[in-house]
């Protein structure tokens, strides 16, 4: 009975539960790659699609969080509001890992963006709140399901830089990035106005640097993703004005080969042990240390807010975590 149309609805309401909870973003990940690999290999009833995702948010969360943060089976009954009892959960739970055979660790798209903002170049807080929003969005299509999480990570980072007004950096543009990049691009430049609110709501405080509504401005003023082909440059011969080896060459033309086993090696060139010019390209360099940042959540802690449903003010939208205005999923 499960549909791809019914993916975005669940996806928004794991996204608004994950954020409540003030969970880690390698949680939210996770959490999809579990019911994704659960329900490719069972038949799952509509009525049960929304105890799947819970309980996967709920066995991610213990995989990833700090145990202070995991849902408690009463959360997770109060938030899709008594429509299935404990029990239920508790058994969905055992079931979810027995199918995908108790293989939790996952490289999660969050993780590899980490790993690359962690190069030689620091990235800007902006730049990696915009790419975690356009990762996020990824979630709620099938489309982007094909790519793997470390592609997904790169083409969100490479558009996010464009967004941003960074300079490009064409020589990690790979061809699985420019993928993801031009999927993206096509999605927001036709239904940018579509996006689930909760989403957008979420990325729209300051904390996460306003990232959905920088990309939203971007593309409502008419903004492209434009691909740039790195210029080719075709090798050149080598003189021996440059090459300072070329002196340890054999002149042909000059001398005659002699094939008498009685010749002396001594005429022959000694072989160089170490580089005859300090310009080396094979020379390895130590690469350039630069500290990352240490804070994983981007999240102040002592920020409490719920979900609700208003989108103006932030500062009224402070409720306790036991509110919550979202029906059940299965009533819609």
């Amino acid at each position: 009975e499960i549909r791809w149309s019914m993916r975005p609805c669940l996806v928004d309401f794991l996204v608004e539960i994950h954020f409540t909870f003030r969970l880690r973003p390698e949680t939210l990940y996770l959490t999809l790659n579990i019911v994704d690999r659960y329900v490719s290999r069972r038949i799952v009833y509509t009525k049960h699609y929304q105890l799947v995702g819970c309980a996967a948010l709920w066995i991610a969360a213990k995989f990833e969080d700090a145990k202070e943060r995991v849902p408690t089976v009463s959360d997770l009954v109060t938030i899709c509001r008594d429509t299935y009892d404990e029990s239920a959960f508790i058994q969905m739970e055992g079931h979810i890992l027995a199918t995908i055979q108790w293989t939790l660790g996952h490289p999660t798209a969050e993780a590899w963006l980490r790993y690359y903002c962690c190069g030689s170049f620091e990235e800007s807080s902006k730049v990696q709140h915009v790419a975690r929003f356009l990762m996020e969005i990824t979630l709620f299509y099938r489309d982007f399901i094909q790519f793997s999480p470390s592609t997904i990570a790169l083409g969100s980072l490479v558009l996010a830089r464009i967004v941003c007004g960074e300079p490009r950096r064409i020589y990690e543009e790979g061809a699985g990035a420019i993928e993801v990049v031009e999927a993206l691009d096509r999605l927001l430049s036709r239904s940018v106005a579509e996006l689930s609110e909760t989403l957008v709501k979420k990325y729209s405080f300051p904390f996460y640097s306003k990232a959905s509504t920088t990309t939203i401005q971007w593309y409502l003023t008419g903004n492209r993703f434009v691909k740039q082909v790195l210029p080719t440059v075709m090798p050149s011969t080598p003189t021996s004005a440059r090459n300072p080896l070329s002196a340890l060459s054999t002149p042909m033309s000059s001398m005659s080969v002699s094939t008498d086993s009685s010749s002396d090696d001594m005429d022959m060139p000694i072989t160089p042990t170490r580089p005859a010019y300090s310009a080396d390209p094979f020379v390895s360099v130590p690469p350039t240390t630069v500290s990352a940042k240490s804070d994983k959540e981007n999240v102040p802690v002592t920020y409490d807010i719920s979900v609700t449903t208003k989108y103006d003010n932030p500062a009224e939208d402070v409720a306790s975590q036991e509110c919550y205005s979202r029906p059940a999923l299965h009533d819609r």
